[in-house]
């Protein structure tokens, strides 16, 4: 089948604003939109840009707006879009060229949650720090986070304001408060605890809806927000 893909295009050194070019590939239905951008960049323009690396929806890196909604261009099938669709970057955060945009401010917000493991106390000699299923269980959904910004670059709020943590940060902070094997809880917390924390979350779920991984982004939000309120109680 022939697919069209309207691209909107961004270079820096020639173009004083964004604008949109069009692309016509041959592709199977069961093909990727990634397996479209590439075949535009391989035959047709090899001055695109954008993101890919594993292509198995593993490492979030190609992560872009597909016909108006966050996706992985590695996991959409063109079946499941048509044979035409518009392509955008992420929005939210400073385009650097084409599809790629900047992530500093992403990993900015997603470092202030401490994401790793805060345990003082000696490891257990020779085996790891052990739980229960049932605790594992408590956390295990935030656990398939890829770190696309999918879901934080969907979030109106990060459209305006460049101090909001982000949904993303929120999900790994929610990894590690809910690990029983953890003792950051609190400073944690602490740091979520703030205007441009979990309270500027307005309960929108374009996060979940936007989750390649299907991860409930906003409950998770929600169950910090009940346990900052029930450890002030």
């Amino acid at each position: 089948m022939q697919v069209n893909l309207k691209i909107l295009r961004y270079n820096p050194e020639i173009d004083s604003k964004a604008h949109f070019e069009t692309y016509t590939v041959e592709a199977e239905p069961t093909d990727r939109v990634l397996d479209a951008l590439n075949e535009v960049k391989w035959t047709r323009d090899g001055t695109l840009t954008y993101r890919r690396s594993c292509a198995h929806g593993v490492c979030g890196s190609d992560a872009m707006r597909i016909n108006g909604r966050n996706a992985l261009a590695c996991k959409l099938l063109i079946q499941d879009v048509g044979d035409s669709m518009t392509i955008e970057p992420l929005m939210g955060f400073r385009v650097i060229k084409d599809l790629v945009i900047d992530m500093d401010q992403f990993w900015e917000n997603y470092k202030k949650i401490k994401p790793f493991l805060i345990n003082d106390d000696q490891a257990p000699a020779g085996r790891e720090r052990l739980q229960s299923q049932e605790e594992r269980e408590v956390f295990d959904d935030t656990t398939k986070c890829i770190m696309c910004a999918a879901c934080t670059t969907a979030c109106p709020i990060t459209w305006t304001n460049d101090k909001w943590v982000g949904p993303a940060a929120i999900v790994a902070a929610h990894r590690f408060i809910y690990d029983s094997r953890d003792q950051g809880q609190d400073e944690r917390l602490n740091i979520l605890n703030d205007r441009s924390g979990v309270w500027r979350c307005r309960t929108v779920f374009n996060c979940t809806d936007a989750c390649p991984r299907d991860i409930k982004v906003t409950r998770a939000i929600e169950q910090v927000k009940r346990t900052m309120l029930y450890d002030n109680m």
